[in-house]
């Protein structure tokens, strides 16, 4: 289990938290991490693409010329793939990319992906975000506190985990644009977290993630169990 120094929002030290090995301190294992954040992507995918076959492009009844004599290539309809304006052949149509993903490889790729972030250590905590009031001048004066916002560099992608009952951090962070991505604890996936450079949790949201992902490994192993009694 390590040891990380818990910040305040003003930057200054609050303590000392644990992070537990089972959630923060594993192997990544990248073939699952990356079969999820493929299957993430793809699920994000509309499929609303279509193209019409020669069946379903309006005209072309009629044959365009004789079948013999012309000295012409014979043609049956000028809605055949090869003729301009003409139907697609094996064209793309409407489905669903969906690929099926068990939940235990879904929370082995969250735990690699968190492992790999704590492993360089990218990942932040602190006690509570303090807002008096939704205000995004606030935001960005404790980003660069917490040395979000360098001076003469490209400022990092953070990935900031936030309870739904911070309404007010989250009003401020939301106008950041895409160097800042806030998300609710119970929506935290493996791409976001890949996609971000680091990851800051307050003291709650820690607690709800290490408990969501703990309680999902004691139900697992109490269903192996009991399945391996019932045989």
């Amino acid at each position: 289990m390590s040891t990380l120094t818990m910040k305040t929002q003003s930057g200054g030290d609050a303590g000392s938290v644990e992070l537990p090995d089972a959630v923060f301190g594993i192997e990544p294992n990248l073939a699952v991490l990356h079969q999820v954040v493929t299957a993430q992507l793809a699920a994000a995918r509309a499929g609303t693409h279509s193209t019409k076959t020669r069946a379903e492009v309006r005209g072309g009844g009629a044959k365009p010329w004789r079948q013999k004599g012309t000295g012409r290539a014979r043609q049956g309809s000028i809605r055949a793939p090869q003729w301009r304006g003409g139907g697609v052949a094996h064209g793309p149509k409407p489905r669903s990319y969906k690929q099926r993903t068990p939940k235990k490889m879904v929370r082995l790729a969250l735990i690699s992906a968190l492992s790999d972030r704590a492993r360089e250590d990218k990942v932040m905590v602190l006690d509570a975000w303090n807002f008096a009031q939704p205000r995004t001048k606030d935001a960005l004066s404790a980003l660069s506190a917490l040395g979000f916002r360098p001076e003469g560099a490209r400022p990092p992608r953070v990935l900031i985990v936030l309870d739904r009952t911070e309404e007010a951090a989250w009003k401020s962070f939301r106008n950041l644009g895409e160097r800042v991505q806030i998300i609710v604890p119970e929506e935290l996936n493996p791409y976001d977290v890949l996609v971000n450079d680091w990851l800051v949790f307050s003291a709650p949201t820690l607690e709800a993630i290490v408990s969501r992902l703990t309680d999902g490994a004691a139900s697992s192993d109490a269903a192996a169990s009991d399945e391996e009694e019932a045989a």
